[in-house]
C-alpha cells in the first residue's frame, strides 16, 4: 500500500514537473534576456561617457571615450558577443514588450556590426560638432559640486589624449580615402581659431569657471580657476595648435572636391545600408528619391493654392523671393525673436490636451543656439532631458541673422521641435518604466523625426496656422523634408552636386540662402540621416487614415496618439504592428 502511495505521488510529481517545465523555460528566458539588456546597457555607457553625460548619468564625467582604433576593433568584437548571446534565447519564450524588445535589440546589433567595416569611424567631426566643439559639453554637465568641477577639469587635462586618437582616426581615414568634402570642411578653420586663444578667460572651456554655487568657499573657487587656467594654457590651447596644424596641412587637402558618398570605398552599397538604417525600410536609395518627387510636387501644388488666396499678382518664384525679402516678415533684433519663439511655445502648451491623454511630467526650456556654432547649423534643434531628471529639455532655436529667420515658420519649427515634436514623444518615452533602456532612452530617426514632422501638421488643431502665410511656413517645412528625400539621395547615390541640390531648395521653398546652404552641407555631412523625417511622417500618417477609415466614427486622436507613443520610439514596422492591434482592440 505504501508503495502504491509512492508511486502514485512520484508519478503526480512528475506530472507537475512537466507542467511546469514550459514555465521555467519562459522565466529563464525572461531573466537571460533581461540580464543581457543590463550587461549591454552599462557597457554602453562606459564606452560612451559623452553619452552617460547626456543622459545625467554623472559616473563617467571625468573622462573622454576610448577612440583608439584598437578600442574601437575590441567594442565591435563584443557587439558581436552580445549577439551571440541574444540568439541563443529562444524569442518564443518572451512575451508582452519582450518581444518587440528582442526584435529591436537584434535589429539593433546587426545593423551596428554590419556597419563597422565600412569605416564611418575614421570621420570623427564634421561642421556641426566634433573636437572642436567639446567644449559645449557644459551644456550637459552638472555644476552643482565641487566634484562636478573636477570631473570636467578631468576631461581638460585629458583633452590632449583624446584629441590625438581624434587626429589618428582622422589620419587612417586619410590612408583609406574616408573623408568628407572640402566644401563642408572649410567651415573648421574658424571653429579652430576660436578655441586659440592668448588669454585662459577667453576660452569656451572657461564658461564653468565663470559662476559657482553660492556655497563654494573662496579657497574652493580660486583651487578650481587656477588649475582650469593651467589646463587651458597647457593642455587645451596647445592641443588645438597642433590639430590646427594637422588640419590644414594634411586633412583638409586630402578631403574630396566633390560631394557624395560615391567617392569613398563601397560607398554605394554604403549609402543603401545607411538608408535602411535610417528609414528602417528596405526603400532602396531611387526608390525614397522618386518619392521625394512624387512628394515635392504634391506640396507645391498645395503651396501654389496659397500664393493664390494671399493674391500675389507674378509667378511662384517670383512669391518666394517676396517671403524671402520682404521686412515684414522678419525681426531685425535677434532678442525679439527669441521672444516670439517663446510665445509660440507658450500658445501650444494648454492645448496639448485636445490631442493627447498623456503628457510628460518633464518640462522643456527655450534657449538660444550657441553664438560659437550658430552660424554653421541650422534653424534649430532640441536636446532631450537627463534620464534622472535633473536637466529639463531644451529646444534650442537660432538667432544668428534674424533677418534669415521666417516669422511665419515659427509655429512649424517650434511644434516639431519642442511639443507636441520631440519633447513630448522623447520625454514620454523615457518615463515609460515598462521598457528597457534602451529603447526608453534611444530610438529609431524614422519614427523620432517622423513624428516630429507629423506634429507639424497638428498646428490647426492647436490654434496656429490661422493665416495663410503660417500655413505656407508649414508646407515650407513639409516640401523642405520631402526635398531632403530626393537631394540626399541624389548627391549621395545618383550624380547631384551640391548646386543642384541648393537650386531644388530654391525653386520651390522660401528658406533664406543661409539655411538652405547650411541645410545641403548637412545632407553632404551625415548620409542618409535626413531620410529619416519624410519617410517616418509618411508612414504615420499612412497608420493613422488606415484607422480613420477601418473605425469611423469610433476613431479618437487621443486613442491613437496614445498608441503611437505607448511603446517608444520603434522601428516603422514594429510601429505598423502596433496601430494594427489598436485598431483590432477598437473594433472588439
Amino acid at each position: 500500500m505504501v508503495t502504491k502511495i509512492y508511486r502514485s505521488n512520484l508519478i503526480v510529481g512528475l506530472l507537475l514537473s512537466l507542467c511546469l517545465l514550459p514555465q521555467i523555460a519562459q522565466a529563464d528566458a525572461t531573466e537571460d534576456f533581461h540580464q543581457l539588456l543590463d550587461d549591454h546597457w552599462e557597457w554602453n555607457l562606459k564606452t560612451n561617457p559623452l553619452k552617460a553625460t547626456y543622459l545625467g548619468d554623472k559616473r563617467y564625467n571625468d573622462r573622454w571615450p576610448d577612440l583608439s582604433l584598437d578600442a574601437l576593433e575590441k567594442n565591435n568584437e563584443q557587439l558581436k558577443a552580445y549577439l551571440k548571446q541574444l540568439k541563443a534565447i529562444d524569442p518564443s519564450q518572451l512575451e508582452g514588450e519582450d518581444v518587440i524588445s528582442y526584435q529591436l535589440f537584434e535589429r539593433k546589433l546587426s545593423m551596428e556590426i554590419e556597419g563597422f567595416p565600412f569605416g564611418w569611424h575614421f570621420v570623427p567631426l564634421d561642421q556641426r560638432g566634433g573636437l572642436q566643439t567639446e567644449n559645449e559639453q557644459v551644456e550637459q554637465l552638472p555644476f552643482e559640486t565641487v566634484k562636478d568641477y573636477e570631473n570636467w577639469l578631468a576631461r581638460m587635462e585629458s583633452f590632449d589624449v583624446y584629441a590625438d586618437q581624434t587626429t589618428a582616426l582622422m589620419q587612417a581615414g586619410v590612408d583609406r580615402g574616408i573623408v568628407h568634402s572640402k566644401v563642408i570642411m572649410n567651415r573648421l578653420p574658424a571653429q579652430i581659431r576660436r578655441q586659440i586663444v592668448d588669454e585662459p578667460e577667453k576660452s569656451l572651456f572657461w564658461k564653468a569657471f565663470q559662476t559657482f554655487p553660492k556655497d563654494f568657499t573662496q579657497e574652493e573657487r580660486d583651487q578650481l580657476q587656477a588649475r582650469a587656467r593651467k589646463a587651458i594654457q597647457t593642455v587645451i590651447v596647445p592641443t588645438f595648435e597642433e590639430f590646427e596644424r594637422f588640419f590644414l596641412e594634411t586633412y583638409y587637402p586630402a578631403c574630396f572636391d566633390e560631394v557624395g558618398f560615391k567617392q569613398i570605398p563601397n560607398g554605394q552599397e554604403f549609402y543603401a545600408y545607411r538608408a535602411r538604417l535610417y528609414t528602417t525600410t528596405d526603400l532602396t536609395p531611387q526608390e525614397i528619391h522618386d518619392i521625394g518627387l512624387s512628394e515635392v510636387r504634391r506640396i507645391r501644388q498645395e503651396m501654389e493654392a496659397i500664393m493664390k488666396e494671399v493674391e500675389f499678382e507674378g509667378s511662384f518664384g517670383e512669391f518666394l523671393e517676396y517671403l524671402r525679402t520682404d521686412p515684414k516678415f522678419y525681426y531685425e533684433d535677434p532678442n525679439e525673436l527669441f521672444q516670439a519663439v517663446e510665445a509660440v511655445c507658450k500658445r501650444i502648451d494648454p492645448q496639448l490636451v485636445k490631442l493627447f491623454k498623456t503628457l510628460p511630467r518633464m518640462p522643456y526650456g527655450v534657449r538660444p543656439i550657441p553664438e560659437s556654432i550658430a552660424p554653421d547649423t541650422t534653424a534649430a534643434y532640441y536636446m532631450g532631458p537627463a534620464a534622472d531628471g535633473t536637466r529639463a529639455g531644451n529646444y534650442y532655436f537660432n538667432t544668428y541673422k534674424p533677418d534669415q529667420r521666417p516669422i511665419y515658420t515659427i509655429e512649424a519649427l517650434s511644434l516639431h521641435e519642442a511639443v507636441p515634436g520631440h519633447h513630448l514623444q522623447i520625454a514620454l518615452a523615457m518615463e515609460l518604466d515598462d521598457i528597457p533602456a534602451f529603447r526608453r532612452l534611444g530610438g529609431y530617426t524614422a519614427f523620432i523625426e517622423g513624428w516630429g514632422l507629423y506634429s507639424e501638421s497638428l498646428g490647426s488643431d492647436l490654434g496656429l496656422y490661422q493665416d495663410p502665410y503660417s500655413r505656407f511656413g508649414q508646407l515650407t517645412y513639409e516640401m523642405w523634408r520631402a526635398i531632403r528625400l530626393v537631394v540626399d539621395t541624389g548627391m549621395h547615390s545618383l550624380d547631384w552636386t551640391r548646386d543642384d541640390a541648393i537650386q531644388l531648395f530654391v525653386e520651390n521653398t522660401a528658406k533664406s540662402r543661409l539655411d538652405i546652404e547650411n541645410e545641403v552641407d548637412r545632407y553632404i555631412a551625415w548620409p542618409g540621416q535626413a531620410l529619416a523625417y519624410k519617410i517616418g511622417e509618411l508612414k504615420i500618417q499612412e497608420l493613422r487614415k488606415r484607422a480613420e477609415t477601418q473605425l469611423g466614427d469610433n476613431f479618437d486622436i487621443r486613442d491613437f496618439h496614445e498608441a503611437v507613443l505607448s511603446h517608444g520610439a520603434v522601428t516603422l514596422d514594429v510601429l505598423e504592428g502596433q496601430i494594427e492591434n489598436y485598431i483590432a482592440s477598437k473594433k472588439k
